[in-house]
């Protein structure tokens, strides 16, 4: 009797047994990396759920979506000014007016506090911060205004500090700068060195005033002087009308240098020395403060941070092979 029996190749066996146990390795390893990727989805999401509650309940403990400060008691009102006065900036003229029509009508604010740590910026906003102030000061005469200075107040922030009732500042603080300046650079040099041409066409003659790849024009640097010279009578006549009597006769007054605190004291640049809580509690005589300085809606912003942080991270997963 004859047995048939199939010949089977040496090895084979066990390649089918390996890789079948691969296969059934990789479906078990990409569902436990699928579980993997969807728990850390769901703590994601549970974590951003959890975030977006403690904003709102940080903005209505805050006094609600970016409005004014909902203050029912008596207090002093401040608003910040910080960085470079600019239109495009935290210390915009749309920004702080707005802040100060603010804290004027609100008939529980006793007094306004602008704390003010500003290098300068644009004469235009720093002007029209300005002019609201002596219109809010004649409105609501009863309701004084304190300019507080933090570490400087120069230029346009003085600009702005000038339109108060009293300014105060710490022992440290810098101040002044009460001047104007326009800068830049000048490459024509550069540009011989280089063998650069420069290829300037305009229709009318003054177009090019000032470009910077072309040489000083003795006409173009009076005219800009002339520009410079009525900004600065513009500051100074705003000064004088702010300070009046107290401002000491010293010739360098408007010449563009700066102070300390204490030597703004004896200049007539400001009146004592003193915090805004000083202010606040010695002064107007409520101690409590809030704060209406305007300020991007936390929603807002932690959106636009998150936008970014999704961005940033899909972006770091793309490659060039």
């Amino acid at each position: 009797m004859t047995e048939n029996t199939t010949s089977i190749p040496p090895g084979s066996a066990p390649q089918a047994s390996n890789w079948q146990q691969q296969i059934i390795d990789r479906f078990a390893y990409a569902a436990l990396e699928e579980q993997r990727r969807a728990r850390r989805w769901g703590i994601f999401f549970k974590l951003l759920g959890f975030a977006y509650l403690l904003l709102l309940l940080f903005m209505f403990k805050s006094g609600g979506m970016g409005g004014s400060p909902l203050a029912a008691g008596r207090h002093t009102a401040l608003i910040e000014v910080n960085g470079v006065i600019a239109a495009d900036g935290e210390a915009s003229a749309d920004n702080i007016v707005g802040a100060l029509r603010d804290a004027f009508k609100n008939k529980h604010s006793a007094a306004v506090i602008l704390r003010i740590n500003s290098p300068g910026g644009s004469p235009v906003q720093a002007g029209y911060i300005s002019d609201e102030i002596v219109r809010l000061r004649e409105k609501y005469p009863e309701k004084k205004l304190y300019a507080v200075i933090t570490d400087m107040c120069a230029s346009g922030g003085y600009y702005v500090a000038a339109a108060a009732d009293e300014i105060y500042a710490d022992k440290a603080s810098v101040v002044g700068s009460i001047g104007v300046l326009m800068d830049g650079f000048g490459f024509t040099g550069t540009m011989e060195k280089l063998g650069v041409e420069r290829r300037l066409l305009t229709a009318g003659e003054d177009k090019g005033f000032l470009d910077p790849f072309s040489p000083l024009k003795p006409q173009e640097v009076d005219h800009a002087r002339g520009l410079l010279k009525e900004i600065h009578e513009q500051f100074v006549n705003t000064v004088k009308r702010g300070r009046g009597d107290r401002l000491a006769r010293d010739p360098k007054l408007f010449s563009g240098l700066i102070w300390t605190g204490v030597q703004a004291v004896e200049l007539g640049l400001v009146d004592a020395l003193g915090s805004a809580s000083y202010v606040a509690r010695e002064v107007v005589k409520a101690e409590d403060i809030v704060d209406y300085t305007p300020h991007e809606p936390v929603l807002d912003r932690f959106a636009r941070r998150l936008g970014r942080t999704m961005t940033e991270a899909m972006a770091s997963r793309i490659e060039l092979r």
